[in-house]
């Protein structure tokens, strides 16, 4: 059950409905249905895979309760320590138990040595790496003492299972969402209204800007030996657009979502193609597994204290983590090996740190300065996407070969202008909005009620042209 389908569409009116009935009588009811509704929104995926979140929830719900009542610091580890192997374990077997099986018999293979064993035909569950670490925040939280542990488990199964970020996030901690299941919540129309707009705009692009630009993406990287320098550039271009739009369009429509229901979910997106260096590129990007990184992998570490060598360790392990996050596959290491690389001489230099605000805050367009680090740094993002978007380490190299030959400077086979169109008014709402949390929070005082409906009739109708059932959300595969 797609976001972008009208199936959902009506799951999402009844759900609403009977949520807010329910809501004149206890907040308890509440949950209980918001439990049953998310266990059925997953099971339209694969029924089978819904016994693996309710089993995580078991879990962490139990060590929860088990690290409240120990004191010795021996036992609180252990416990923490059966959190991560459980957790860890269940993500490790059904997204990297094949990619570690055949790699090591490549790598015997080389030394003439051959193994027997036999990959397995493994069927991914759908969100399991966003719900894996969701569940884990909350366990190690409880650990550190950063969180009280919740006696209540239907309001805890909410927070793990809460079908708007279920699939592809926000990564939600505990602290801050587990919270709002256990308090009363209230209709705010405003709240509402706000999270119908960042719905549409979700919804916009997703199906007018990303699934448009898959359409070239998908044709040029399936064949990039056909294909002149630039347009194979422009599909790299086209791509950098496409799975921003995929997923934070996602995103929106999540937080969108949950704001419907009295839910303020965190932003996860904070238009980064606005970013003047790499460093705030990825403050800006998938904030939710970011921050997860930062707080629970990369402090830990030792962050950017110690020797430059230890910085330097910290920032690739981050990095290539990260990017196995994503996926088994070689591509996904080299992606955030490369994003390591472009990411150290800012950390050697410190100035990893110096873009904290908004792009060319309080004016309209950015200086001559601002623009050429804007395009640097969508270059070397749009670069490393390639390794992104490949099949294979051979792949990629192919692409990119093809883009620096003389027919980088020929004009495209491929640029079908209303893809352009799309991306243009993407960009261009996101950048008056950008110190805004989407782009289409619109001011109702300062814009007048016939100009917003026009703007909310177009992107409608927009995307009622372009809308196709059938296409999937990029992130749904990790």
């Amino acid at each position: 059950m797609l976001f972008n389908s009208l199936a959902f569409a009506f799951f999402l009116s009844i759900v609403f409905l009977l949520y807010w009935w329910l809501g004149n009588r206890r907040t308890g009811y509440q949950n209980i249905f918001l439990v049953l509704a998310s266990y059925f929104f997953y099971a339209c995926w694969d029924w089978r895979f819904l016994s693996l979140i309710i089993v995580s929830s078991l879990i962490d719900y139990t060590i929860g309760l088990a690290l409240d009542r120990q004191v010795e610091a021996w036992k609180r580890k252990g416990l923490l320590a059966l959190s991560l192997v459980c957790n860890i374990g269940i993500l490790g077997f059904f997204k990297y138990y094949n990619f570690f099986v055949q790699s090591f018999i490549e790598v015997f293979a080389l030394l003439e040595l051959k193994l027997h064993f036999k990959t397995l035909n493994i069927i991914l569950p759908v969100g399991i790496s966003f719900y894996t670490f969701q569940t884990l925040s909350y366990t190690i939280d409880v650990y550190r003492k950063r969180l009280e542990p919740t006696k209540d488990f239907i309001a805890f199964a909410g927070f793990v299972s809460f079908f708007p970020q279920l699939i592809a996030g926000p990564i939600e901690r505990a602290t801050h969402l587990l919270p709002q299941f256990l308090g009363k919540r209230a209709f705010h129309y405003p709240q509402a209204v706000d999270g119908m707009r960042q719905i549409l705009w979700g919804l916009f692009k997703k199906v007018v800007v990303a699934d448009n630009c898959a359409a070239v993406v998908d044709l040029v990287f399936s064949r990039p030996e056909s294909y002149s320098g630039s347009t194979l550039l422009l599909g790299a271009v086209f791509f950098a657009f496409q799975i921003y739009g995929d997923f934070s369009g996602y995103s929106d429509i999540a937080i969108g979502i949950a704001k419907l229901f009295g839910f303020e979910l965190k932003q996860n997106f904070s238009f980064p193609y606005f970013s003047r260096d790499i460093a705030e590129f990825w403050r800006r990007w998938h904030i939710s597994l970011s921050t997860w990184f930062r707080d629970y992998l990369y402090i830990p570490l030792g962050g950017s204290r110690g020797s430059t060598g230890n910085q330097v360790r910290n920032v690739f392990i981050i990095f290539i983590v990260s990017g196995f996050w994503h996926g088994a596959n070689w591509t996904f290491l080299v992606w955030g090996g490369l994003n390591a690389l472009f990411f150290l001489p800012l950390l050697l230099r410190h100035k990893n740190r110096v873009h904290l605000g908004v792009v060319a805050k309080e004016r309209v367009f950015p200086s001559l300065k601002e623009v050429c680090q804007l395009l640097v740094t969508f270059g070397i993002t749009t670069l490393a996407w390639v390794f992104f978007r490949a099949e294979s380490i051979g792949h990629a190299w192919l692409y990119l070969k093809g883009i620096f030959q003389n027919s980088l400077f020929s004009f495209p086979s491929i640029s079908p202008l209303y893809v352009w169109l799309g991306i243009i008014v993407m960009i261009a709402s996101e950048w008056i909005h950008r110190d805004k949390q989407h782009g289409l929070e619109l001011n109702n005082r300062r814009v007048a009620q016939p100009i917003r409906w026009t703007i909310y009739l177009t992107l409608i109708f927009s995307i009622a042209f372009f809308l196709r059932e059938s296409d999937p959300f990029i992130y749904f595969q990790f």
